[in-house]
């Protein structure tokens, strides 16, 4: 019998390994390793452990990894400066500006400034067309590697009734375009879609990603659906215990009528920096002018 729990933890593990071979391969041939810069404004905890994990993974890699810490107060004028200075910097083929940022700053300003061929989070809006229109462009990390884990399950998605619930840029949105190119049907849920219970059940294939804790009930899911869970939410406990992380979805609920599901953590997280790994990897090859094989990438 399938194991019904989707590990994306040794997934990601596998990726990382091909993603090092890749890399090798075209630092001998390029001369120089693929190099991604994280960019950090502040002393936010979760994302100060977000960029040390991207660092630790990068080096693990075969890449140069180029980080740049700015204090809290770091103005507007000063971070775009930065991001031009990286724009133009040839060691560098991906830029991720690590978000939320402070608040007087202006995210989608930032953003806007990465150039699209280094924006390997594939939040610009030059990718965001590139993906509606079928272009050649980045995708967000998160939902790539959802398609990857799904495809890895399902393998041909055409034909599946998928239904995706959150219409966030960075996961909601690109996630629906994405199976749309794979020919599934996809509905886009959200806080206002009447009737949600029922419009879930209809699915083949269930993406959470609404970031409200276990909010998707285990009889929301029709018998045989895939599940793939992108939420983290910290439920606090009592004095003196650690925080529980639990996802979007009622995992016990829905593994009784789910034929796979991501749990969380370990499920869809580890794949994000995976995929970040690997649209820095394609960055390089495509600013070298040097084919990129897509076969297990």
């Amino acid at each position: 019998m399938t194991e019904k729990r989707i590990d994306g933890k040794a997934f990601a593990a596998r990726l990382r390994e091909r993603i090092g071979e890749r890399a090798a391969e075209f630092a001998a041939k390029a001369g120089r390793k693929p190099g991604l810069a994280v960019v950090l404004v502040g002393e936010d905890p979760a994302s100060q452990v977000y960029v040390r994990n991207k660092h630790k993974a990068t080096v693990e890699a075969g890449m140069e990894s180029f980080e740049h810490r700015l204090p809290a107060q770091t103005s507007q004028d000063a971070l775009l400066d930065l991001v031009e200075q990286l724009n133009l910097d040839d060691k560098v083929d991906g830029i991720l500006v690590q978000l939320p940022l402070p608040d007087h700053l202006d995210e989608q300003s930032v953003i806007a400034a990465i150039a699209p061929d280094k924006d390997v989070d594939g939040f610009h809006v030059v990718n965001a067309g590139r993906l509606a229109t079928g272009g050649e462009g980045f995708v967000p990390c998160t939902p790539y590697g959802c398609i990857m884990l799904l495809k890895d399950r399902l393998g041909d998605l055409s034909g599946k009734d998928a239904v995706v619930i959150g219409r966030s840029n960075i996961v909601g949105k690109p996630m629906a375009q994405l199976l749309l190119n794979e020919n599934a049907t996809v509905t886009i849920a959200h806080s206002r879609t009447k009737d949600l219970p029922e419009v879930v059940r209809r699915a083949d294939i269930v993406v959470a990603a609404v970031g409200r804790a276990e909010m998707v009930k285990g009889d929301w899911i029709k018998p045989g659906a895939v599940v793939i869970d992108v939420g983290i939410n910290r439920i606090e406990r009592g004095e003196g215990e650690k925080a529980r992380l639990v996802g979007d979805v009622d995992y016990a609920g829905a593994e009784e009528n789910a034929s796979a599901i991501t749990p969380v953590p370990g499920g869809v997280g580890p794949m994000t920096i995976a995929v970040l790994l690997r649209n820095t990897l394609v960055a390089a090859h495509r600013r070298e002018g040097l084919a990129f094989e897509e076969a297990g990438l």
